[in-house]
């Protein structure tokens, strides 16, 4: 019989749970399939730890956002936003769904090209397009979003150049009541650099202006910002067609909406809380049919909301590899994923579950990741059942950012999967190895 290791008494609060309204315990039940297979399954084959991503979900969560707009106003047009997740499985389906592709820089446009979207359904937005960028957009007859003048310049500056006439919008920020106003990108409405931009473009005779865009912000929890921000849009279109006779043809009202992943320090949990597609729709749409634009023409109203789209349907899956005491008795568990791979737990409370049944016994723990550095925590404080080294642990609402923020630091970056409606799982994206870095380095000869 061997010699047990000793462990110093500690004394701490044990807690079976909170009852809920209706007086049963409120307990942490574990998740163990996906869309109908099993997750360990999944670990046991892909490795730990993996991403696990449901086109079923990818598929439901379009169509029910779809169709909260569609019914509401008689155009209405989806774009993909590449930079929320670009891996090519997933912009395939939301294709397949009827989504454009809305991209920020030339690597997101060569996707979206290599995806097969005609140049007429992207959309090229961002601050960093460069002038071959651009040329190939133009000939392409793509949809430019105009971020800067310095950018105004350049389309212009090529136009002399090709036969082609560019498809143009503007960007336009404003004060909506968000909290920081976004600023940065786009022309003030404010300051009348919106309205100088539009004369600049229509004065020049080169280009057509066929759209305005706005962005409002990120994880926007209150949809009246985006019904302020189609009035103003709507006094822009109005002013451009009274001075040029031009139409605007869309307003694009950009991304924003909120997913269901609770932001760090927020009283509530966003279940609660965020709006839904509905509740988006009743005010965009509203805005827009009430809108006076010219000729009571009604412009296609384009989405390019990516966040609410596909968060639910990415899941992380793992392994515990080790607890332990910190030097106030708090209790902390590491697991195999860190940081590296979820850079958004820096704002996110995010949903962590057991595979399977453990101690109905949980205790306030921070669960770290494997990283070597002190700011890899996943959870700062949660409420968790007390699993052993080699349990398995799940994390909801992953599908966003994650997998186009993550980064190879300390460890490789893991297997990608998708289950896709037959329940069969495929591998979309392949673990890194060793060649994979060897493959991109190189040795200066005096080293060899």
């Amino acid at each position: 019989m061997s010699k047990k290791i000793y462990e110093r008494p500690i004394l701490r609060k044990v807690v079976e749970g909170i009852p809920n309204k209706f007086g049963s315990l409120k307990r942490l039940r574990p998740i163990s399939e996906i869309d109908g297979v099993e997750i360990d399954s999944i670990i046991d084959t892909y490795g730990s730890p993996v991403f696990i991503i449901s086109e079923n979900t990818i598929r439901d969560t379009y169509r029910s956002a779809y169709r909260a707009f569609a019914t509401r106003y008689p155009k209405v047009q989806f774009a993909w936003s590449y930079k929320t997740n670009y891996l090519d499985a997933v912009c395939r389906v939301f294709h397949q769904e009827g989504a454009w592709a809305e991209v920020v820089s030339g690597f997101e446009y060569e996707k979206a090209i290599d995806n097969n979207i005609p140049g007429n359904k992207i959309i090229f937005n961002g601050p960093d397009k460069s002038k071959e960028d651009l040329k190939l957009a133009i000939n392409n007859n793509s949809l430019i979003h105009i971020d800067h003048f310095d950018e105004l310049n350049t389309i212009l500056e090529l136009r002399k150049e090709l036969d082609k006439q560019p498809q143009v919008a503007i960007r336009v920020n404003m004060d909506t009541g968000i909290i920081p106003q976004w600023d940065r990108f786009g022309f003030n409405y404010e300051n009348g650099e919106a309205w100088n931009a539009i004369n600049r473009i229509l004065s020049s005779g080169l280009i057509d202006l066929i759209g305005l865009h706005v962005h409002v912000g990120t994880y926007i929890s209150t949809s009246k910002a985006y019904t302020i921000a189609i009035q103003k849009l709507a006094d822009l279109a109005n002013k451009t067609y009274d001075r040029f006779e031009t139409t605007i043809s869309y307003i694009d009202v950009g991304g924003g909406f909120a997913s269901q992943n609770t932001l760090q320090g927020a009283y509530m949990p966003a279940t609660d809380t965020c709006p839904s597609f509905d509740d988006y729709a009743h005010a965009i749409t509203s805005a827009m049919n009430e809108a006076s634009f010219p000729n009571n023409e009604f412009p296609t109203l384009i989405l390019e909301t990516g966040r609410a789209m596909i968060d639910e349907a990415g899941w992380l899956a793992g392994t515990v590899l080790a607890n332990k005491r910190l030097a106030d008795g708090r209790r902390a568990m590491v697991i195999d994923a860190g940081i590296n791979l979820m850079f958004t737990a820096f704002w996110y409370d995010y949903e962590i579950y057991p595979l399977h049944e453990t101690s109905f016994q949980s205790e306030l723990t921070t669960i770290y990741g494997p990283l070597c550095m002190n700011i890899d925590v996943i959870r700062k404080n949660i409420n968790f059942p007390l699993l052993n080294k080699d349990d398995r642990f799940v994390i909801k609402r992953v599908g966003a950012y994650t997998m186009t923020q993550w980064m190879q630091f300390i460890t490789y970056r893991p297997n990608i999967v998708m289950i896709d409606a037959n329940k069969e799982v495929h591998v979309i994206r392949k673990k890194e190895d060793k060649e994979v870095f060897r493959q991109q380095e190189e040795i200066p000869k005096h080293l060899q």
